[in-house]
């Protein structure tokens, strides 16, 4: 699979071993690059179909010499079915506003993140993350960029309470969830599923073909619910496959 970006203005790093966040017993390493403002856009999109995540403006993917289990997934769009509890997840949503906003932080969603992580990431690297961290996060990048927020209804016609949030790339071909995180005490609403169906919904409406959902790790407790989404397409030596049920034999329903 070929790639084109202008090579001569991106320079990949290495960075030494360290504590992998999803499988005990191991180490992980990335390559990444800093993506340019002249043409981050396109670089990014590139760099994203060839395997790499974007954070703030840094594009990185695993590089680990010993393991290979991080493995880059998309959702195709056009070819996805809702079942049966996808369809109850929706109807348990359908009370909420959803509004695109300009990748711009506010205090309101980094509370959100912060009761997010303490629940559900309390032994993960976030954790102790700042309002100015936050703030880069969202707002430090380079490419098309937005946030959508999930609201609950107000009986008053104001802003109801937050309750889910997304920070999303626009890409070329297709819509890149870079993270999400909800109200960890509204466990019946799947509120983390219901954010990737709803973005299912919108690249259909806009022609979009694909959904992004960064890296699936078979066997990690943290990552294998991308696996439950079928069809789920696969990067590998090769180019993006389907993945198969021999592939997903980890990963039940």
């Amino acid at each position: 699979m070929t790639q084109h970006f202008p090579t001569r203005q991106i320079r990949f790093y290495l960075t030494a071993p360290a504590p992998c966040p999803y499988l005990p017993d191991r180490l992980e390493r990335k390559v990444f690059a800093h993506l340019p403002l002249a043409e981050g856009e396109m670089v990014n999109d590139s760099l994203t179909q060839s395997g790499f995540r974007r954070s703030q403006n840094i594009a990185y993917r695993p590089a680990c010499e010993t393991c290979a289990a991080c493995v880059s997934v998309r959702i195709p769009a056009k070819d996805y079915v809702l079942s049966r509890s996808d369809r109850r997840t929706l109807s348990r949503n359908a009370d909420l506003k959803r509004s695109l906003v300009e990748a711009e932080a506010t205090l309101e969603q980094f509370e959100l993140l912060r009761r997010y992580l303490r629940a559900r990431h309390a032994d993960g690297g976030m954790t102790d993350m700042g309002w100015p961290d936050f703030v880069a996060m969202v707002e430090d990048t380079p490419v098309r960029s937005h946030m959508i927020e999930y609201r609950l209804a107000s009986p008053a016609g104001e802003p109801g309470d937050l309750i889910a949030c997304t920070l999303v790339d626009l890409l070329g071909d297709g819509l890149s969830l870079v993270y999400s995180f909800y109200e960890p005490d509204l466990p019946r609403r799947s509120l983390g599923r219901f954010m990737i169906l709803d973005h299912l919904a919108q690249a259909r409406m806009t022609g979009m073909p694909f959904v992004y959902l960064g890296y699936w790790v078979k066997g990690s407790e943290k990552m294998d619910y991308k696996a439950r989404f079928q069809p789920l397409e696969a990067l590998g030596p090769s180019g993006w496959r389907l993945l198969g049920a021999r592939d997903l034999e980890a990963a039940p329903e």
